[in-house]
């Protein structure tokens, strides 16, 4: 729930602060007075809208995902949206995104307008229908556990079905242009570190007739080794040192001297084409590695296009095995759910009786498999659309599902914000909404603006938004002040007698309810 939210300068607010209790929290007020303007600052709070106030604080008291997201949970979590030359948005002082920000709060809080379809949604309505079952018998959570199981891995073979169909498709040309792949790189057989091999090899080449010689050259220097050898002795000095070094050179120019031999049988156009031939893998895959690492992978490709059948064949076998599996289950989860139907719409109907709607039937329908099963629950609603039924028909055929939900909730639901729910309802109508919304703030933390007497009379919390010299302000109002303000709405600026006698039974009898 939110505990407390703050708002600062925000059109015609300057600042509001609002410490929250738990259940229905009801706003009123004169036209114009921003009660929408209050609301939509207190969704902006959480990041589901954008709000140009400088800010708005919720400090709620969920508990956030701390691996996925990042950011630690304080006892209670605060979430702010700060507008200055731009919004931002922080969650216990830590900087993160609006989409961070109302991911997590997502968890938590829905914001029930009539754009949003999820409470009629197939999934929803299952899993109302489904947790009805688990509190009879723990037999429909086993079945379903198994049949989702194999669900998935039906549903990954599919897809590799389903891939290695468009590959069929195009097979031919996938294995003409593997092998074509591996042949190109096979040709030219390349070697690692051999490219460096040839680099050397080129550069030696290159110098090989200048290099020979100077060695040559520098192989006259042993003409004359016996008269250094005579001219240290006549000296007395040992000549070891000398010799030593003299040794060394002619290892160096010998060896020098094999490995130039050795390039005498080199044909220089070999080399430069071979290194032309490296060069163009290099520069295709990246690298002789990446070119040999690509072959491999061509050839392991190639194999699997040659094996395609039987793989297909293999996994169609799979694939019907488990498709009956799942019938089978399936089956079974349809025949739990047909039997607790008829009482799912009784109990569904009980609720719509008491909100002054028609009568509606929820039929099982057949569809493909799904993560929940093969059934489809449709709401027939004598032949209208969802889409086109009234504002007010939404609003309480919502409420009513919500309602038969909440009959099988173990904790809090979260919260709910709702947009003016009993606007132009009668008032049988509007008690009707007033007593669903009671049964949902057991379960709910619910935010709503009422135009009637008897949603706002049932209020565990009633705050009044008024004007005071062109400023907008709240106050909670005490069981006095909801008298008078109940009153008002009854029978406008000029209280009457019997409006506010009226508003003080109708605050009684709720009290004691």
């Amino acid at each position: 729930m939110i505990e407390r939210f703050y708002l600062k300068d925000y059109i015609s607010f300057k600042e509001v602060e609002l410490n929250l209790d738990a259940g229905l929290v009801v706003f009123t007020g004169p036209s114009g007075s921003g009660k929408s303007l209050l609301m939509s600052s207190i969704i902006a709070s959480l990041g589901s809208l954008n709000c140009e106030a400088s800010l708005c604080e919720s400090s709620v008291t969920w508990d956030i995902d701390e691996n996925s997201f990042g950011i630690y949970n304080d006892e209670i979590n605060i979430f702010k949206h700060i507008k200055k030359e731009k919004s931002r948005y922080f969650i216990n002082n830590q900087s993160v995104s609006k989409k961070t920000m109302n991911s997590i709060a997502n968890n938590y809080f829905r914001h029930l307008n009539l754009k949003d379809f999820s409470d009629f949604e197939n999934t929803n309505l299952i899993s109302i229908l489904d947790n009805r079952i688990f509190l009879k018998s723990n037999k429909l959570s086993s079945i379903k556990e198994k049949y989702q199981a194999i669900y998935l891995k039906h549903k990954d073979i599919k897809s590799e079905l389903d891939k290695i169909s468009q590959e069929q498709k195009k097979i031919v040309e996938l294995k003409e242009f593997t092998a074509f792949e591996i042949k190109k790189i096979e040709d030219v057989n390349p070697n690692i570190s051999e490219d460096e091999e040839l680099m050397r090899t080129k550069r030696e080449l290159s110098k090989k007739e200048k290099v020979t010689q100077n060695i040559d050259l520098a192989n006259g220097i042993f003409d004359f080794e016996h008269n250094v050898y005579n001219a240290l002795n006549s000296l007395d000095i040992e000549p070891s040192f000398i010799e030593d070094a003299l040794n060394e050179l002619r290892a160096i120019l010998d060896n020098a001297q094999e490995r130039f031999s050795a390039l005498e049988d080199v044909d220089i156009e070999e080399v430069l084409n071979r290194i032309e031939e490296l060069s163009a893998l290099k520069r295709r895959y990246g690298g002789i590695k990446e070119a040999i690492e690509y072959k491999e992978q061509k050839i392991i490709e190639l194999k699997k296009y040659e094996n395609i059948d039987f793989t297909k064949e293999s996994l169609e076998h799979e694939f019907e095995e488990l498709s009956l599996e799942l019938q089978n289950l399936a089956s079974k989860i349809t025949s739990l759910r047909s039997k607790e139907l008829k009482l799912f719409n009784k109990d569904l109907n009980r609720y719509l009786k008491e909100l002054y709607l028609k009568e509606i039937k929820v039929e099982i329908k057949k569809i493909d498999f799904t993560f929940d099963g093969v059934d489809e629950l449709v709401l027939k609603l004598n032949d209208t659309e969802l889409s086109k039924i009234s504002t007010g028909e939404f609003n309480r055929l919502r409420l009513g599902i919500l309602a038969l939900k909440s009959e099988t909730m173990s904790q809090n639901g979260g919260i709910l914000m709702l947009d003016e729910i009993d606007a132009n309802l009668s008032g049988e109508e509007s008690m009707s909404v007033a007593k669903v919304l009671r049964q949902l703030s057991k379960y709910f933390q619910i935010f709503v603006i009422s135009h009637q007497p008897q949603l706002t009379s049932t209020a565990n919390q009633h705050f009044l938004v008024y004007k005071d010299k062109n400023l907008s302000k709240v106050k909670e109002l005490d069981f006095n002040g909801r008298v008078d303000e109940i009153a008002r709405i009854i029978s406008g600026e000029s209280v009457t007698n019997e409006a506010k006698t009226f508003a003080k039974e109708l605050m009684e009898r709720n009290i004691c309810v």
